[in-house]
């Protein structure tokens, strides 16, 4: 379930309840007139299951309370109710698969900002990667992949892609470009120090053949970096973190940076160009397998969505609603 929290403008409180008053999936309905101070207005507060939530939300938009007034989202990790119960039977579909594409928006927007948390963790994991190259850790490599937030970048891709939105695409590559510039430059320099006090030379890239795998891409990279798209874009659209997680242990994204950067101190070019090979196989892939996942999902619950009459703008009327998203 979710809680919703609605700041709304009076003139539009009683639409907006009569709006309500037909979803199905809604429970625990309370509305407090006048106690909202900043913005000014009327709380309305209800829980409503995940299924149903596009198209009440789209519809709140659409009467303006967005604008005027504020609409916030929970997510309810404990409701004990038989009426929360029954919401949730009414809702066409499974709480795990519906898809709130005004939540999503906002997550791959937050993704797309350069921030020095953002730059800090893929340095890091882009020099343990480099690390784990140097002295032939496969544990290190993992590390490194589980600590990369690339795919936050990546997702952003997608969901622009999917909703045709260029400016947020231009705002998730541009992180991407900026993130694993400043990781590789950084790893480069320490590299170059390494190699200045005789810590490392490029015989020591040919000795380890368990990171070979990382310069040598092929159609495996391909279709692992496909599954592993689909699987990042289902795990952040259905909350699930540990899923998540393993996607990170499956991409061979930090590593290839972490390669380049240490192969590239040490002039071994064919090296570089095989790393940044792996590098942008593995983004295409997610990015291809990542947009076709939204893509069904938005088909799959446009369907949902014509199952959930709601009357618009508080009139008396039924309307097939459209979906949202």
């Amino acid at each position: 379930m979710l809680h919703l929290r609605v700041i709304s403008p009076p003139e539009h409180t009683e639409a907006a309840v009569a709006l309500l008053r037909q979803a199905p999936g809604l429970t625990n309905l309370v509305v407090l007139p006048g106690v909202a101070h900043e913005p000014a207005g009327d709380l309305v507060q209800f829980d409503l299951a995940r299924e149903a939530a596009n198209e009440v939300i789209g519809h709140l938009t659409e009467l303006g309370i967005s604008a005027a007034g504020s609409i916030a989202v929970e997510n309810v990790d404990l409701m004990l109710s038989d009426s929360a119960d029954r919401a949730e039977e009414e809702a066409p579909g499974e709480a795990e698969d519906a898809v709130v594409w005004e939540e999503l928006a906002q997550r791959v927007a937050d993704d797309t900002r350069i921030t020095w948390a953002f730059l800090a963790f893929l340095a890091i994991a882009t020099q343990l990667a480099g690390i784990g190259v140097v002295v032939g850790s496969p544990i290190l490599i993992v590390g490194a992949m589980v600590l990369g937030p690339e795919f936050g970048a990546i997702a952003a891709i997608c969901f622009g892609l999917l909703r045709r939105h260029p400016d947020l695409i231009a705002r998730a590559a541009r992180a991407l470009a900026v993130g694993f510039g400043v990781a590789i430059a950084i790893t480069f320099a320490c590299a170059l120090v390494s190699s200045w006090l005789g810590w490392l030379d490029a015989s020591l890239l040919d000795t380890h053949q368990e990171v070979e795998f990382i310069v040598k891409p092929d159609k495996w990279s391909f279709i692992v970096a496909l599954l592993a798209g689909a699987a990042g874009v289902l795990s952040i659209t259905a909350g699930k973190s540990s899923a998540l997680v393993g996607v990170f242990i499956s991409v061979t994204t930090v590593p290839a940076a972490g390669y380049a950067a240490v192969a590239l101190a040490l002039g071994a070019w064919e090296d570089v160009g095989g790393s940044a090979l792996q590098l942008g196989v593995n983004l295409l892939g997610m990015v291809v397998s990542g947009t076709l996942t939204l893509y069904a999902q938005r088909l799959l619950w446009s369907r949902y969505s014509r199952a959930i009459p709601l009357t618009r703008r508080g009139v008396g009327r039924r309307e097939e609603a459209r979906p949202f998203g």
